[in-house]
């Protein structure tokens, strides 16, 4: 029988809408080959490799009477030109001009009745370079990520020659309406159980969960007061950041060196996920101070930041463990310094990983009804969220060695993640080859001015670079002239 959707990948399903297309999206830049780069050259590399990701040739097929989670089943009409596209940036195509093309793309929902992924190939970048945009659907991937097409296509050296096939590919019979019917009744029967909590759970609805929600934090020691507090109030006064979104996407990207970073982790200390969250914090502050926000000493913004475990030297295709982290930026606070402290305060409280109750089952709340529920209960976790958190940073390590598409060399990725309802903006980058990129999407409706958004993380990295050039130029005083450091 077909494999059918687990809860949280129904949740994700039921959950689109066209104001909340749920796709991830990559941009990869890439320079080379001197002799370009071509459309049927990218369909001949995903035809050869699409079999180590079977899931890419099946679609979704939902249960008659929605009695049970909906199931994949192999596409038998799956056609590689329909999935495959290119497009043409005039020349010399800027940076900008690929962001809002991207933005584009980024707000039309997959087609629903095919294999739920998409690339785009787009040439006519400045300096010669093209960009490969990959789509794909949440419920195509682990979470919040995993596998992706574009991972498949890449290469730790460049490839002069096309590899193997591995063979052709038939798609298995679909089951008929009677056959998904049958089968989804009889997991109930087999699982009673696990129907029963169903059961009582939609019995219960939203209060319930929330209840249960506090007891589990209480049991997890140091951070149980936050996650309790969560569960029952605003993260922060609501601002621009949530707020109804419509369909419509603007993007920015931003180009960071790892090694600025490090260095600001030698002068103040801290992880570099600490300082990246530093660095987002300083950048939110003077954004929103710049909108007419108000700020007082104690405004925070809350983040859900979910942080991959992957050893930053493995494959791109190499992913760890997430865990789910809610941290409070501060805001308020003026000194960069102070702000760093205080974040790598409250990551320190998450060693141990009873601590990451409160915060996983936030955001596993829709995985709690029943198939027939899950449209209006991720809706309500979606109207939800904006008092759960105010906005998601995602910071995923990639590979520090260059990769490749053919022999065309990989030299930019930036990730960007999709849009619940009522959140307006959200943050992603990826560390790759001694650099941070960072894929920064918003609601066009909400946030017009994202561009300067990316300048504010500028200059909030900016800052921590000279707090921590400050502290080593008087650190080696020290050391030279033998004073009392003060």
């Amino acid at each position: 029988m077909s494999e059918r959707l687990n809860a949280m990948d129904a949740s994700f399903w039921f959950m689109e809408s066209a104001a909340t297309p749920m796709h991830m999206g990559t941009i990869g830049i890439f320079e080379g080959p001197t002799d370009g780069f071509e459309l049927p050259q990218l369909e001949r590399l995903i035809n050869e490799r699409i079999a180590f990701v079977p899931r890419y040739r099946q679609r979704i097929r939902e249960v008659p009477l929605q009695i049970g989670r909906p199931i994949w089943v192999d596409d038998d009409d799956f056609d590689l030109r329909y999935h495959v596209r290119g497009l043409t940036l005039p020349k010399p195509g800027s940076r900008q001009q690929l962001d809002e093309l991207v933005g584009r793309l980024m707000s039309r929902p997959l087609d629903r009745t095919r294999p739920l992924w998409e690339l785009s190939l787009i040439s006519g970048l400045a300096g010669g370079r093209f960009a490969i945009v990959s789509k794909t659907h949440q419920v195509m991937i682990d979470g919040m990520m995993g596998i992706d097409i574009l991972q498949v296509i890449l290469d730790g050296e460049a490839q002069q020659s096309s590899p193997r096939s591995v063979g052709s590919w038939l798609p298995a019979p679909e089951p008929s309406g009677l056959e998904l019917v049958t089968s989804a009744l009889s997991e109930s029967l087999a699982h009673p159980g696990i129907a029963l909590d169903v059961a009582r759970t939609a019995a219960k609805g939203v209060a319930a969960v929330v209840s249960d929600l506090g007891r589990k934090s209480l049991s997890a020691g140091a951070t149980a007061l936050t996650f309790a507090r969560v569960a029952a109030e605003p993260a922060m006064t609501v601002t621009a950041l949530n707020v109804p979104i419509g369909a419509d996407r603007l993007l920015a990207t931003a180009d960071f060196d790892l090694a600025v970073v490090k260095n600001v982790r030698r002068g103040l200390g801290g992880s570099i996920n600490d300082i990246v969250l530093a660095v987002v914090a300083g950048a939110l502050r003077t954004w929103l101070m710049g909108r007419g926000v108000p700020i007082s000493a104690r405004s925070q913004l809350r983040a859900v930041v979910p942080i991959s475990t992957a050893n930053s030297g493995e494959s791109v295709n190499s992913i760890g463990p997430v865990s789910a982290f809610l941290v409070d930026l501060p805001l308020g606070e003026p000194d960069s310094i102070v702000r760093l402290r205080q974040i790598s305060y409250q990551l320190a409280q998450y060693q141990d990983v009873s601590h990451l109750l409160g915060a996983e089952t936030m955001i596993n709340m829709a995985s709690y009804g029943p198939p027939t529920l899950h449209a209006l209960g991720v809706r309500l976790a979606s109207n939800l969220s904006s008092r759960l958190y105010n906005v998601a940073v995602v910071n995923v390590p990639g590979p520090q060695h260059p990769m490749y598409v053919a022999d065309a060399r990989l030299v930019g990725s930036y990730p960007l993640m999709p849009l619940p309802q009522n959140q307006a903006l959200s943050i992603s980058l990826m560390s790759y080859d001694g650099q941070l990129f960072f894929g920064v999407n918003a609601d066009r409706s909400a946030i017009v001015e994202v561009e300067s958004f990316m300048g504010c993380l500028r200059d909030s990295l900016e800052e921590l670079t000279q707090a921590a050039n400050m502290r080593g130029d008087r650190h080696q005083r020290v050391v030279e002239t033998g004073e009392t450091a003060k």
